[in-house]
């Protein structure tokens, strides 16, 4: 199969249109599915061994900023973001994305594709068996070393693997600042924004060192891949969130976690 079949470019559309729409939905930033795409699309394009975690880790981050950016739109619309509270997240993003992008540029790819695939199984878990005890919301605005904290994980996390950040920022900012549900998803989306332009650019920094990289690619961050997909995947996160304000998301949720379940599995065999 050729690397620009019409089959394959159908599967990339389709999974980045998915990608986008968890992201909308969820706000996820939907690297979950990305990474995995990426792992599989990337060997059938030549990459170098050595290079292929690595750019797609990268190159997932690079689609997740404008996925967030109009998923972070379509909330604001719906007074979900509160920019004082993510001025602050943001900070402790941008900290957070830097130290994740630079541990994961130094560690190689095999262990970071190890690493990876458990994830999925943990994301899995808690999507369908934790349900923690939520605090009561609160009325005023949490404690601005609070927000960095919760920032920093999230954006550490985001750029160690890639992808987004808000399976950690959602449930922190329900938890720990006591945000409610749809705050906490429209906050993400514009932590998410940030920390992924950040890790972004720390992929690319760190990728450049390197005395070759991947064909079309700047840094870790493959350039044609990324402007394919994330127009695709920018509008499908708009659809995301219209129908998250209005859709109950037990059977979506479940049925994602089944889907994670399968792609960490295949990732662990292929490893």
């Amino acid at each position: 199969m050729e690397l620009f079949s019409a089959q394959i470019i159908a599967l990339t559309l389709g999974f980045g249109a998915f990608a986008g729409f968890l992201a909308g939905l969820l706000g996820i930033g939907g690297g979950v599915i990305l990474v995995p795409l990426f792992l599989w699309l990337f060997p059938l394009a030549g990459f170098p061994d050595h290079l292929i975690v690595h750019t797609a880790f990268g190159t997932s981050l690079a689609i997740i900023i404008p996925t967030a950016f109009s998923s972070m739109l379509g909330h604001r619309k719906r007074g979900n973001v509160d920019w004082h509270m993510v001025g602050w997240l943001a900070l402790g993003g941008i900290v957070g994305a830097i130290i994740g992008s630079t541990a994961a540029a130094f560690l190689p790819g095999k262990h970071l594709k190890l690493g990876f695939g458990l994830l999925q199984f943990v994301i899995a878990y808690k999507l369908v068996f934790y349900h923690p005890h939520m605090p009561p919301e609160r009325d005023d605005k949490p404690p601005s070393k609070q927000l960095a904290l919760v920032g920093l994980a999230g954006g550490l996390f985001s750029a160690f693997f890639g992808i987004g950040g808000g399976i950690i920022a959602v449930p922190l900012m329900m938890i720990v600042l006591q945000l409610p549900i749809h705050l906490a998803v429209g906050n993400s989306s514009a932590l998410i924004v940030v920390s992924s332009f950040a890790g972004t650019l720390g992929y690319v920094f760190h990728g450049l060192q390197l005395p070759e990289t991947a064909p079309l690619s700047l840094g870790y961050v493959n350039v044609l891949v990324a402007t394919v997909v994330a127009p695709v995947s920018m509008g499908f996160a708009r659809l995301g969130v219209k129908l998250a304000s209005r859709t109950s998301q037990k059977n979506l949720i479940k049925v994602f976690a089944l889907l994670l379940v399968f792609i960490g599995a295949k990732i662990l065999l292929s490893g």
